[in-house]
């Protein structure tokens, strides 16, 4: 039977025009009666209500034939009431197992750490077990009581209760093994508005059209932006990745929505089967899905091990450098217990690091920005009086030099392996005084009111680490054999490392020390090989990769450190020394704070580096006499006798130079002095090193005069000054 019917023709969505003011229509547009289209069989209106299309049909039972009598329904239910019962008794606890079983294999040569996380994964072991002891009970007793029910009612009840159980039976499965309901058309209500709504120009020409064209409305310029994400956007990339698969579904706990600052957040529940670890393992494809980079979305756990934090940019937040915020900052900062701040992460966040009871490793090939990384980490270390600085270059540059200039660092000296070996015995020494005071307080470990009591926090940055650890370089076994002592154990007494290398490699720096410092900053290395030997085996499968950085900006890398909760991309602030002179601006601002807190280098007695100027007789505090990184006699703790004796050679010196020659007699400089006799100009210099006077000739007088040469004075000054 061929039926004419009338229905409603939505036209096509055509281009987008601008209009500049709102007009008024009427409630329904006009539209055209299509008469010549048959239509084959018996048209049902539907208005899109959510019940399956066949119950609106007018033959039941012809549907249950044709559906071959809900036999294949019944199945599929029983099939996914067998699923759900599956999931219920594995719940979370798999993937609880797993994660602590991962964070056991992560802890392997942290002693504490190791037991904590090895007893978690017992705990969650027996949860589990517990877990499916309860399962198994609750299903054994609803089986046991439908099937006494079912067997009951089928002795006594006859055929017709058998027939009736029969039919509840397959009724059960059919109920769970029903199509999804047909979804209404998404956007058709949207495209109707759109059709409303047209120019009042084209509403005049074409009245006498059956058919007008409709204008779809740009949003206004002051209209609120849309949506950056929808859920079904959301639950389609999950889809597109394999994450959700089938019949699962997402629980949406917070849906995707635009804050002021343009960004989008949601917050929503994976399957049973997945977890928010098994998803940040491939952030890269769900960025790609969703239509961005890495670095504009952000996945993180939301308490448990199935609920995700999803957080989205429309725009790289790594393009452009951020100023440290030190540079704005006043006074000084507390950087056992709130960190200092080295970088910023995707959602625009300060990264602050803090330095109490975990070493530091910084690595990356050359102009990557480790070492403005570094810098960040050791500026704000000298903002806190409390700290040690203890800087060893790799290079003979003047990178480090504004430390030493400005008198913060306790200890800097340039490439010298014997020297870098005293450092580290003299402070493994140092480690067992510090024990014993933390016995004696009844301590196992510093806390922030023994750091004083201890002497401070010992912070010790070695730049290219490669510079010493190499194969072949002098004393490379030696070196490394306290490195990873003091890594391993030194900790707990205050003592941390900061490791930086442009080559990080095993041979550089091995498993055993790597392992023993849980920040670990990776930024643009060459291959996942490398990076794994910064992050930790398996990173670069995790997803965390330093050879991929596309675009690799300078000081973006990944940073992990489980104390601050943070694994993901962060990009160091700029700080810069050469153009700006802000490493140096920062330090004289350290500098202050620490001379009136009596915490600058020649106010306090510093343990490690007389223990060095025993073992070598040179000092590196504050990078040696001429403050740049070259070790000599042992500066900034001369007696007033010294301190007379030294600006007695300089005047001397001053006044040959005003006589415009090498030699003098003690009388005329003396007079060009002032304010002191020959005699005593003659002891001073005799005191300090010069020797007594010699034979000397001066110009335009006959014969040898008693007197002093240059060098002799000179020499005495070096003497004095630790050169």
């Amino acid at each position: 039977m061929t039926v004419m019917s009338t229905h409603t023709v939505i036209p096509e969505h055509r281009e987008e025009t601008v209009m500049a003011t709102p007009i008024e229509h009427p409630a329904r547009p006009t539209l055209s009666l299509v008469k010549d289209a048959p239509i084959e069989g018996t048209i049902v209106e539907h208005q899109g209500e959510k019940r399956p299309v066949w119950i609106h049909s007018q033959n039941a039972l012809r549907h249950v034939l044709d559906n071959r009598l809900y036999i294949g329904w019944s199945l599929r239910g029983y099939r996914e009431l067998g699923r759900r019962w599956l999931e219920a008794r594995r719940d979370d606890h798999p993937q609880m197992i797993e994660s602590a079983r991962l964070a056991l294999r992560t802890a392997k040569g942290n002693l504490d750490r190791e037991a904590d996380m090895r007893e978690l994964v017992t705990e969650r072991r027996a949860a589990y077990k517990h877990h499916k002891r309860i399962m198994l009970a609750k299903t054994s007793g609803w089986t046991a009581a439908t099937a006494a029910g079912a067997t009951v009612g089928a002795i006594t009840g006859g055929p017709i209760v058998d027939l009736l159980l029969g039919f509840g039976a397959m009724a059960l499965g059919v109920w769970h093994g029903r199509p999804e309901p047909e979804q209404p058309v998404e956007g058709a209500q949207q495209l109707v508005e759109q059709v409303q709504q047209r120019s009042e120009a084209e509403v005049v020409s074409g009245a006498a059209a059956s058919v007008q064209t409709p204008v779809a409305v740009e949003r206004a310029f002051d209209a609120p932006p849309p949506p950056a994400l929808t859920v079904e956007e959301l639950d389609t990339a999950l889809r597109e990745i394999g994450i959700v698969r089938g019949r699962e579904q997402i629980a949406v706990l917070a849906e995707p929505e635009r804050g002021k600052d343009g960004n989008t957040t949601a917050v929503f529940d994976l399957p049973a089967r997945v977890t928010v670890a098994m998803l940040q393992k491939q952030l890269e494809a769900l960025a790609g899905a969703l239509g961005r980079d890495s670095s504009m979305i952000d996945v993180v756990k939301a308490g448990t091990e199935r609920r995700v934090s999803l957080w989205m940019t429309d725009a790289d937040p790594f393009a452009a450098p951020r100023p440290s915020p030190l540079l704005t900052m006043r006074g000084g900062v507390d950087a056992w217990k709130d960190g200092v701040p080295v970088a910023w992460n995707k959602r625009g966040i300060s990264v602050q690091l803090v330095i109490n009871n975990s070493s530091f490793v910084i690595a990356g090939m050359t102009r990557s920005g480790k070492g403005v990384g570094a810098a960040n980490l050791a500026v704000g270390a000298a903002l806190d009086v409390r700290i040690n600085l203890r800087l060893v270059a790799g290079k003979t540059n003047g990178e480090w030099d504004a430390y030493a200039k400005a008198g913060v660092a306790a200890t800097y000296f340039k490439p010298n392996p014997e020297r870098l070996l005293a450092l580290l015995k003299a402070l493994k020494a140092d480690m067992n005084r510090r024990n014993k005071v933390l016995g004696e307080l009844g301590k196992s470990k510093m806390t922030a009111e023994t750091i004083n009591r201890l002497g401070g926090i010992e912070l010790v940055i070695i730049d290219e680490l490669a510079t010493f650890t190499r194969p072949g370089k002098p004393l490379r076994d030696e070196i490394l054999a306290e490195l990873i002592d003091l890594s391993a154990v030194a900790a707990g007494a205050g003592i941390l490392l900061v490791l930086i290398t442009q080559y990080p490699e095993v041979d550089v720096l091995p498993q055993a020390l790597a392992m023993n410092c849980g920040t670990r900053w990776a930024m643009r290395v060459d291959n996942a090989t490398q990076s794994n030997a910064i992050l930790g085996g398996g990173a670069s499968s995790s997803g965390r990769d330093a050879s991929k950085f596309d675009p690799p900006l300078p000081g973006l890398g990944w940073l992990v450190n489980p104390f601050a909760g943070v694994t993901d991309k962060a990009r160091s602030f700029d700080l810069d020394e050469d153009l700006r002179g802000e490493i140096t601006e920062l330090t004289g601002r350290a500098a202050e704070l620490r001379k009136t807190a009596g915490r600058l280098v020649g106010q306090w007695e510093d343990p490690i580096e007389q223990s060095m100027v025993s073992a070598t007789g040179l000092s590196s505090s504050a990078g040696g006499p001429k403050r740049d990184g070259v070790p000599g006699r042992q500066v900034l703790s001369h007696t007033p006798e010294q301190k007379h004796q030294i600006a007695c050679c300089r005047e001397a010196l001053v006044a040959m130079d005003e006589l415009g020659r090498d030699v003098a007699q003690l009388e005329e400089m003396a007079q060009l002095i002032g304010a002191i006799t020959g005699d005593d100009l003659g002891k001073a210099l005799r005191a300090a090193g010069a020797g007594g006077t010699v034979k000397i000739t001066l110009p335009g007088r006959e014969g040898q005069v008693r007197g002093y040469r240059r060098d002799d004075i000179k020499d005495a000054l070096d003497l004095l000054l630790g050169a």
